[in-house]
Order: structure tokens, then sequence, then C-alpha cells
């Protein structure tokens, strides 16, 4: 019985210290350059993954550091938690994203014992595609526009490589 409330204690320790860390995130200033390409741009909402250019889920493997692209088609299940659940599940989510002809916004959320929300800004041409900038996210954001919002006011933190 100690041992169960020492490990409860312990749980509950480390779930406060990870949610107060990333709390304590500071805001990640997209470049003014960069401000006023995203508020002016006109992004085409891609609605799965296979929606977005191959250079950029390749460029999602390489940020996330994985041999696959590990992440659910939109309202598919994934791996919300740390509990042990289905390992064959992928741990991220795709939520919003939107192409424009040199952009792509890409809105998902990572399960795990921090769930949490990112966004990714890639630039993107048919021969070259390069992650420019990105942060952790407030949830609950519908639409690309919301995301678009969200980066303008300020809304997204740094992700301290938290892919």
């Amino acid at each position: 019985m100690r041992r169960t409330r020492l490990l409860c204690a312990i749980g509950v320790g480390l779930w406060s210290a990870v949610i107060a860390g990333s709390q304590a995130a500071a805001p990640v200033e997209l470049p003014l350059e960069l401000q006023a390409h995203v508020k002016d741009e006109r992004f085409g909402i891609v609605t799965a993954i296979r929606g977005l250019p191959l250079g950029v889920r390749i460029g999602l493997q390489a940020l996330w550091d994985s041999q696959e692209l590990d992440i659910a088609e939109p309202g598919a299940e994934f791996q919300v938690t740390d509990v042990i659940g289905d390992p064959k599940l992928p741990t991220r989510r795709l939520v919003a994203a939107g192409c424009s002809t040199d952009h792509c916004l890409v809105y998902y959320e990572r399960g795990g014992i921090a769930h949490t929300w990112l966004v990714a800004l890639f630039h993107w041409t048919p021969t070259e595609t390069r992650f420019e900038w990105g942060g952790i996210a407030p949830g609950g954001l519908a639409s690309i526009d919301d995301v678009r919002n969200a980066i303008l006011s300020g809304a997204i933190k740094d992700p301290t490589n938290f892919w």
C-alpha cells in the first residue's frame, strides 16, 4: 500500500513538473518578414496527410527524427496518453493543415504524458523543402485561419525540441 502511494506521489510530481515546464515556455516570435508573408498568404486547406506535398511529409519525418510518418489522419485514433494502448497507433494526429504556393502550415497534436498541440511552418517548392519555424500551439484550433491567427497573435511557445 505504501509503495502504491509513493508511486502515485512520484507520478503526480512528474506530471506537475511537465505541465509547469510546458506552460513556462517563452513565446516564439515569427520573424517579421515571415509575419507579413503568412498574414497575406492564401492557404489552401489540406484535409489528409497525403494532401501534403511529399517534401513536407519528408520534412515532418526529419523534424520528428522518425523513419516513418508517425501521424494519424484528422479524427483518427492515435496514442493520446502515455497509458499503454495499441503500440501500432501513431503518436501524433493531424488537426489542420494548409498550403500556399510556397509555404505549408501543419497543426497537429502529440499524445503522451504531456498531450500537446504543435504547429510547423515549412517553405516548400517542387525542388526544395525546409522547416522555417514552429512551436507549441494552443489546443482547440479548428481551422488553418485559427492557426494563422494564433501565430500572428504571438500565442505560439518554444517547443524546446519536443516535436
